[in-house]
């Protein structure tokens, strides 16, 4: 797949998620392979302009987060041609603009959701935008505003005569927030809209299955992961070697699970400081607990941590006590294992044992509200 002037190493993409797809969970992500293309958590174009520490957190990074895409949210056109200017100079690979937030904060402003309202108003900011920078500029889009309102094919037209490399659609309208199925004919609409320019598909990716079905489906260049990737962050390699050989590589086992997360804890106490990094870290360590089997006094537990003494004692804590659960050699009995992971969007009940019903949560945070 090529993106502007990239090659890249699969299709497959990270998504932006607010208050989680930090450099430490980007680099913990790349590092387990299979990835090709990562963003930043969504930051708003003046904040990042007049250099506030918060916006300036949201977009760090470092030489092994490559490449790597900054995503701007705004209205203002001025705001948001200077913002990409600026993440030139800061070295992405390429930015992106968020007109798929439905969060009210965004939204009131005319940034995000509100977007995909406006198209001439939009045209002419992203017209801006692509005329200031050198590296490729992409839109980040829902199917539209509700039901009524399905934009997004006139949109993505518009937005490829504005000059950007790419569009990626969330197959969900700003309404639904998270609620509901994933619309992939809505999808398949969008890619029919555009002429050249990759689509990359977006929305209840659980699965390496589920990946290949949106590409079967809808007819996407890629496939962009969020959500998916706190269930299994995994989700990119073995997606890769599926998409590539036809296998299913088996999930990691919980000792590599267990590998992760401690990795990913380090991770975020180097990025934040040991006790800031701790505390954050609180809403992560339950995502990784959902594919330990029982694990209900680790979740307990992690959320109360404060520091790296505090995490291990957690681990050492949980250890002993799952030692119940089994074997002599340390595996969990099989009565006591998760269920295999499945997706949650597809409406066909022909598909019911690839993909489930139960909606994938929405991680609490900047986003529960979505």
């Amino acid at each position: 797949m090529r993106f502007g002037p990239f090659e890249l190493s699969s299709n497959l993409f990270l998504s932006p998620l607010a208050g989680y797809t930090n450099l430490p969970m980007r680099l913990t992500v790349r590092e387990l392979g299979g990835l090709a293309w990562a963003t930043t958590d969504l930051v708003n174009a003046r904040s990042l302009l007049e250099r506030n520490p918060t916006a300036l957190k949201l977009v760090a990074s470092a030489p092994a987060d490559r490449p790597l895409a900054i995503q701007l949210f705004g209205s203002v056109p001025e705001e948001m041609r200077d913002a990409a200017i600026m993440c030139q100079e800061l070295g992405a690979e390429s930015v992106d603009i968020n007109m798929g937030c439905p969060v009210k904060k965004v939204v009131k402003i005319g940034g995000g959701s509100a977007m995909m309202n406006e198209l001439d108003k939009t045209a002419a900011l992203v017209r801006g935008m692509v005329a200031a920078v050198k590296i490729p500029v992409t839109a980040k889009m829902r199917l539209g505003w509700d039901d009524d309102n399905l934009t997004a094919p006139h949109l993505a037209q518009v937005l490829e005569d504005t000059g950007v490399a790419a569009i990626f659609v969330h197959g969900r309208t700003r309404a639904q927030g998270f609620a509901g199925t994933v619309n992939l004919a809505g999808i398949r609409s969008v890619v029919a809209a555009v002429k050249h320019i990759p689509v990359i598909g977006n929305g209840d990716v659980t699965t390496p299955a589920a990946a290949q079905h949106m590409l079967n489906a809808t007819g996407c260049a890629g496939v962009s992961i969020g959500r998916g990737a706190f269930y299994d962050p995994w989700i990119f390699r073995r997606t890769a070697h599926l998409v590539r050989t036809g296998e299913t590589l088996p999930e990691p086992d919980f000792t590599e699970r267990l590998r992760v997360l401690e990795r990913h804890f380090e991770r975020y106490c180097e990025f934040y400081g040991e006790d800031h990094g701790a505390r954050l870290f609180r809403k992560v360590a339950p995502w990784y607990a959902k594919r330990f089997g029982p694990a209900k006094p680790f979740k307990q537990r992690m959320i109360t941590i404060r520091s790296r003494a505090d995490f291990s004692a957690a681990i050492a804590e949980y250890l002993a006590w799952r030692a119940q659960f089994c074997d002599e050699h340390g595996v969990l009995l099989e009565k006591f294992a998760p269920a295999p992971m499945i997706a949650s969007f597809m409406r066909d009940p022909d598909e019911a044992e690839i993909y489930a019903r139960e909606s994938i949560p929405v991680p609490a945070g900047p986003i529960d509200t979505w």
